[in-house]
């Protein structure tokens, strides 16, 4: 059965539609049957998978409006063994058109469910807010990763995210569970990204992943050109970071099985 995982931080720009699609490429190659679902209005992880949004008729709104199946939103992508549920502008009404529905933070969940036999990974790229369509990607998550930019604002909010995965176990999803903190933008340069990793290893520990991305100029222009990192440069910093990240999560689940 598929490992559903979510990518959130309601902070935005700390790198998780970055991370969404770049580590759904890396499970890719590494030959694991991999969904993203674009649960971000802002619908960047389905272009940055190459699908102009325009085109985009059925995606994660109708899925979440539960008026399609799960199998009609999914299209293929050209990076080897990732599938895409899209988004579009149109999943900004969602919030509004769910608050008065029954169970509204099981519509993904109930969604997807069918879906989990046919992959290995099912990765959620979330809004970067703690709103409805968070929580519905938590209440439906097996996990989260938590991307954590080297900056100087880095823990800010970290503690409210905590807060809110902890009432999700305690109210939705009893077994969510924390995947990781991924460090993103590290530059081994500055003196402030050496003291977020140092702090954030203190604190959390065994919650941090060992791999840290490091900024890097081609995974910022891969997005442009529609492409992941690893179609984009397999060679550069970012796509071994990523692949890095990929095996980790591989050997990790392994263990857990």
């Amino acid at each position: 059965m598929g490992k559903i995982i979510a990518i959130a931080n309601q902070k935005g720009g700390v790198g998780k539609t970055t991370t969404s699609v770049n580590l759904a490429a890396s499970l890719g190659v590494l030959e694991k049957k991999v969904l993203l679902i674009d649960a971000d209005p802002q619908a960047n992880a389905t272009s940055g998978l190459g699908i102009d949004v325009e085109t985009v008729e059925t995606g994660s709104y109708q899925l979440l409006e539960h008026t399609v199946s799960a199998r009609d939103t999914v299209v293929g992508t050209e990076s080897p063994n990732v599938s895409l549920i899209p988004a579009h502008i149109d999943l900004v009404a969602i919030e509004i058109e769910l608050v008065d529905k029954d169970s509204r933070e099981y519509m993904l969940k109930n969604a997807i469910n069918d879906l989990r036999d046919e992959y290995d990974y099912i990765l959620v790229d979330c809004a970067p807010s703690l709103g409805l369509l968070t929580l519905n990607a938590l209440t439906a998550a097996d996990s989260v990763i938590i991307p954590i930019q080297c900056e100087y604002f880095a823990l800010e909010g970290l503690g409210k995210l905590l807060n809110t995965i902890k009432s999700v176990q305690k109210i939705h999803n009893p077994d969510l569970d924390i995947e990781g903190l991924l460090l993103t933008m590290y530059d081994a340069r500055l003196r402030l990204s050496n003291q977020v990793v140092e702090e954030v290893q203190k604190h959390f520990s065994e919650m941090v992943f060992k791999t840290i991305i490091q900024r890097n100029v081609r995974l910022s222009e891969a997005p442009s050109f529609g492409e992941t990192i690893i179609d984009y440069d397999a060679t550069s910093k970012g796509a071994t970071n990523y692949l890095n990240l990929a095996h980790e999560i591989i050997k990790k689940n392994k263990e857990t099985v």
